[in-house]
């Protein structure tokens, strides 16, 4: 089928557009929130870039949105109604976000529709959003596997995170300084510039890598003792499972998804700091002991949170929308109806 979708969340949109179908991406010369395209990613060739005023005679058969401001543009830019009926274009909301706002009575904007389903991207995000009269389903997450990266070489944990200054508690930056008692910190992501002055943390405890393009991060990652996961309120950052799949251990807190996502055996998931520094420096002082925890870590998060499945349950979710409405599309795939555990 052809799927028209914005380039909002590249590493979601970087395992969806691995799929078998055709993918349009807005494209203008100034690029931006509305016509990014492809951002220079190797994509693959079913993959094109098109010119906002051409999508009307684009042949679009299903739009995946992921922004509710979406809704409205993609209707004036095909000349077509979204949803179900004679003569609309069925769409697909994928939630990429946990609520924000008046947990645990969050409403999502789009409860008061019957005719776009809404896609979660975690079961935590289905359970906390109120989503009233939209047919849902779950569909985790699918990641490009990285590859056995993990060397484990430098005794130190290193950190994915973006403007930690400007997020602070959710990113939890402010437990960072703890964790520095266990092991320097190497940060990674954009924004993080400001950060050792907002904790007042000196060259010997953090260091500030900044945002490098994803083979190098994945690399220079690949090569800190263990992955920390400070984050307190995410939905579940791509990150932690790309540092999973490169064979990292992991320590992260034991907050949203992660409890899910992170099996014991792959390091140590809590809420409780003192355990988790405590977990850090000892998998930072056993390398044998961490790199154990790596390979755990790896096996799992390839099983669940590989590409295959992922693609698969899309495919058996887009091609139900399609074929009879996405009432129907809710029970067809996802953690709603075949839930996998973490022991």
């Amino acid at each position: 089928m052809r799927i028209l979708l914005w380039h909002v969340h590249g590493g979601w949109a970087d395992a969806f557009v691995r799929g078998r179908h055709e993918y349009l991406l807005p494209t203008t010369p100034e690029g931006g929130a509305w016509g990014l395209g492809r951002a220079g990613r190797d994509w693959p060739e079913s993959v094109r870039e098109v010119h906002p005023d051409d999508l009307r005679d684009a042949g679009v058969d299903l739009v995946v949105l992921q922004r509710t401001d979406e809704l409205a543009v993609a209707e004036r830019l095909l000349g077509r109604r979204l949803g179900t009926g004679a003569g609309r274009v069925p769409a697909v909301f994928v939630e990429h976000n946990a609520p924000r706002e008046s947990v645990p009575n969050s409403v999502h904007p789009l409860s008061g529709r019957d005719d776009v389903l809404v896609a979660h991207v975690t079961a935590f995000n289905s359970l906390f959003w109120d989503c009233g009269d939209a047919p849902t389903v779950t569909i985790e997450h699918g990641v490009v596997d990285p590859g056995p990266l993990y060397t484990g070489e430098r005794a130190r944990l290193g950190v994915v995170v973006n403007e930690p200054v400007r997020r602070w508690r959710v990113t939890g930056s402010d437990l960072l300084p703890r964790f520095a008692e266990a092991a320097p910190l190497d940060v990674f992501g954009m924004g993080a510039e400001g950060l050792p002055d907002a904790l007042g943390l000196g060259p010997d405890s953090m260091t500030v890598v900044g945002d490098l393009p994803t083979a190098r991060l994945h690399r220079r990652l690949s090569e800190c003792r263990v992955y920390l996961h400070p984050v307190r309120w995410t939905s579940l950052g791509l990150s932690l499972i790309e540092a999973m799949q490169a064979g990292m251990p992991v320590v992260a807190l034991a907050t949203t998804e992660a409890y899910r996502a992170v099996p014991a055996r792959a390091g140590a998931v809590s809420t409780d700091l003192d355990v988790l520094v405590r977990a850090a420096r000892e998998l930072v002082a056993d390398p044998d002991a961490a790199r154990a925890a790596g390979e755990a870590a790896r096996t799992h998060a390839l099983e669940r949170y590989g590409l295959g499945r992922f693609l698969a349950e899309w495919d058996a979710v887009l091609e139900a929308v399609l074929a009879d409405g996405p009432r129907a599309a809710a029970g067809t795939a996802g953690t709603s109806t075949n839930e996998r555990t973490n022991a």
